[in-house]
């Protein structure tokens, strides 16, 4: 008698911001900006993706020529756009520049693709699909923003089982209404099972103090797990009795972009390859497979971090924790 089938892995929807960033470059005649694809959630969607993680993703796309090259780069990955219809509006550009060392960027993203979705617009997820990541810069501004708070809710309540996790990415200077967004990011704290904040989205969201403290505060919201990243000083999971650290990774950085999105499409690539991505299995995690899982996260971002932009990982550059 032949075993049972194994049931498949889950799908993964990212869902949440995608948009060109205008990145300066010098040439004979002066400084051009090179468009490259982006975005926090497009970033984790193709993260995941080469990470070998079915993916899919629902945004905003464009029938622009921008809209064009961000669908290319995502059929590249093995990321579906599928759910994405072509949306007779211009991309989000984002124009960076550099003031004494420090990053600084010029959005223009009035009436674009992405920032006009609304709540009419949500697709019906695919039965296949178990895992909804969304955050960034798609939660601020509306009418996007209540169309990703309106599909976390829906998710939640849907009773499919569907793991949620969250990362807000938060980016002060993009914030117009600090209240309206923050009591926004609560409510989806509290309809989330993973939540993952850098060390200053933290104390952003719940003030100073201890590290473990103040994400116990997150995690009394409803989150099953809290992950902090803390560059290069590594990171820190925090789950029912648990509170478990990795150290950072002793590499070359070429840049930041992308660390962080690359964090969570491996941490969620250590849940999928464990049969674990689960609100019932995150709640039964040991510490040993907690650690491994955001050791495994952990490696793949310093990989990320020694290439220039948001270029992450292949499954088969990072080895098996």
């Amino acid at each position: 008698m032949s075993a049972p089938a194994k049931p498949a892995a889950p799908v993964l929807l990212c869902a949440g911001e995608a948009l060109i960033d205008m990145v300066p470059r010098p040439t004979p005649e002066g400084q051009a900006f090179l468009p490259l694809p982006g975005g926090a959630v497009f970033n984790t969607a193709i993260a995941a993706a080469r990470l070998g993680v079915s993916t899919r993703f629902w945004y905003g796309l464009s029938s622009d020529m921008f809209g064009v090259q961000l669908r290319a780069a995502l059929d590249a990955a093995g990321a579906d756009a599928s759910l994405c219809p072509p949306i007779d509006r211009p991309s989000t550009l984002a124009f960076v520049t550099l003031a004494e060392g420090q990053a600084r960027y010029l959005f223009l993203d009035e009436n674009t693709a992405g920032r006009m979705l609304t709540p009419a617009d949500l697709p019906n997820l695919p039965d296949e699909v178990g895992v909804l990541f969304f955050g960034g810069i798609s939660l601020v501004n509306e009418p996007v923003g209540s169309a990703m708070e309106a599909l976390a809710a829906r998710t939640a309540v849907d009773g499919h089982g569907r793991l949620i996790m969250l990362d807000p990415n938060i980016r002060p200077g993009f914030i117009r209404h600090e209240a309206t967004y923050r009591a926004r990011l609560f409510r989806l704290i509290g309809l989330s099972h993973v939540v993952k904040l850098s060390d200053e989205d933290l104390f952003w969201l719940t003030g100073p103090g201890e590290i473990a403290t103040q994400a116990e505060r997150i995690r009394a919201m409803g989150p099953r797990l809290v992950l902090i990243t803390l560059g290069a000083k590594g990171a820190r999971a925090f789950g029912e009795g648990l509170d478990v650290a990795v150290p950072g990774q002793a590499v070359t950085v070429a840049d930041t972009v992308g660390a962080g999105d690359t964090f969570n499409a491996a941490f969620l690539c250590a849940l999928v390859e464990r049969e674990l991505a689960t609100p019932q299995a995150l709640s039964e995690m040991s510490e040993a497979v907690l650690g491994a899982s955001l050791d495994f996260a952990s490696r793949a971002a310093a990989i990320s971090v020694t290439r220039a932009g948001a270029n992450p990982p292949w499954r088969n550059e990072v080895a098996a924790g």
